[in-house]
């Protein structure tokens, strides 16, 4: 009897057979769970208010960025934010009807679940982690008790990756589009998806994805680009934007005065390309027989694609999502709700390293632990930073291509070897 248990047991944990039966479970858990949140904990006014005041002065005819301001500051997002927050405006009671706004979220909440759960299904992540995905009490807090705008841009960059795992390149360029028009964040994805685009269709095509992309953004931003396009660009994509020091999760053990320095962000900013162009040089593309080759391929045939190895899932989601830890690690500040833009992918990214489990879990931990702690310490600061980096370095040397690029390596090593073995018998 024990050991039928036992057996059926493992089958639901590790049987990708069972994978939509644990994934269903735990997004029905996940919904009673965020609507018990809702009920019994209060909710914290932080951003909310200040958009509904934004898009209060864009229904009165403002389109100059630099006049549409509120109680937190001035609007400081790309127009995506503004045509989903009107809709929101015209849903919620011009935002006043916050328990209707907080269903909504909680609704975009399990959608961004269920759609982690296709992820994790196409790039074969173990079942049992998906029972992980429900533990972050920072992660609830972002969608439905504080009710952020990264949650939206969240959504379409998740969809994003899906339609890309699924080859969809077209239907997935316009997600990202769209997820880059909600939060400027989601271009730490973009190095990544070149490198995709560039293996899978070669130079022509992932040229012609960024043109689509530039032209979403611009019919987007119509309005405001014809009413002042200098001052749109220069408050919804400032990437020279400097942030509040008692803010910062990630840099606390840093004195204000390095913080806001331009030398930092200088440094930060080597420091994120540096490590970006290592993994595309040594990392990303060893199936293909490297970067070398891969670019030398893309020039020559513009038109075919310039790698080799199959583009496959796996592959899409783990070089999407270690871009974006990379981008993370040298973020110049990371707010409260930025742990939305990795939390559900450190199951994923744990999974991509060589790590034992009793690992995984403790990296997972302290980074949840660490964003957990406010106002942050130097310690809780340095935890992070520590986590990400271990996270990271376990990618670099276990799968940064994926399992599945591990498993073909090893079975052509394997058929390589059988092959010597029969031509010396």
């Amino acid at each position: 009897m024990q050991s039928s248990v036992f057996k059926y047991v493992w089958l639901f944990l590790f049987d990708q057979q069972y994978f939509w039966i644990i994934a269903s479970l735990v997004v029905l858990g996940d919904a009673i769970l965020t609507q018990l949140i809702m009920r019994f904990v209060p909710y914290t006014e932080i951003d909310w208010e200040t958009y509904m005041v934004h898009i209060d002065l864009y229904l009165k005819g403002e389109r100059d960025y630099v006049n549409i301001t509120g109680p937190t500051g001035p609007l400081v997002y790309p127009a995506g934010h503004v045509h989903i927050h009107r809709l929101l405006h015209l849903i919620t009671d011009a935002g006043r009807n916050v328990a209707r706004a907080q269903q909504i979220y909680g609704g975009l909440y399990v959608l961004s679940i269920t759609l982690v759960c296709a992820i994790y299904k196409k790039a074969k992540v173990p079942n049992w982690t998906l029972l992980l995905l429900p533990l972050s009490k920072r992660l609830h807090s972002i969608f439905v008790l504080r009710l952020f705008n990264d949650c939206w841009s969240l959504i379409f960059v998740q969809a994003a990756i899906l339609a890309f795992q699924s080859a969809w390149d077209d239907v997935g360029i316009l997600l990202f589009s769209l997820a880059l028009s909600v939060k400027m964040s989601a271009i730490l994805y973009l190095p990544g998806l070149l490198v995709i685009l560039f293996k899978r269709h070669g130079l022509f095509a992932t040229i012609r994805h960024m043109l689509v992309l530039a032209c979403t953004q611009t019919l987007l931003a119509r309005s405001f680009l014809i009413s002042n396009a200098k001052s749109y660009l220069q408050n919804a994509f400032d990437l020279s934007r400097v942030f509040l020091y008692k803010w910062t999760v990630n840099w606390r053990f840093v004195d204000e005065r390095t913080f806001l320095s331009p030398a930092w962000a200088k440094g930060l900013l080597l420091g994120h390309v540096t490590v970006l162009i290592a993994f595309g040089l040594f990392r990303w593309c060893r199936g293909d027989g490297g970067v070398a080759r891969v670019l030398q391929r893309g020039f020559r045939r513009p038109g075919l694609p310039a790698g080799l190895a199959p583009v496959d899932p796996d592959y899409v989601a783990t070089v999407l999502v270690t871009s974006n830890l990379i981008g993370i690690i040298f973020a110049r500040s990371l707010h409260y709700q930025f742990y939305s833009w990795y939390s559900q992918q450190l199951p994923l990214l744990t999974q991509r390293t060589r790590f034992p489990f009793i690992m995984q879990m403790a990296l997972i931990g302290a980074i949840e632990y660490a964003w957990n702690v406010y106002p942050s310490t130097p310690f809780s600061s340095g935890l992070l930073l520590a986590a990400n980096l271990v996270t990271l370095l376990g990618v670099w040397f276990g799968y940064p291509e994926g399992k599945m690029f591990s498993r073909r390596s090893n079975s052509n090593r394997s058929q390589v070897s059988q092959k010597k073995v029969s031509q010396k018998e």
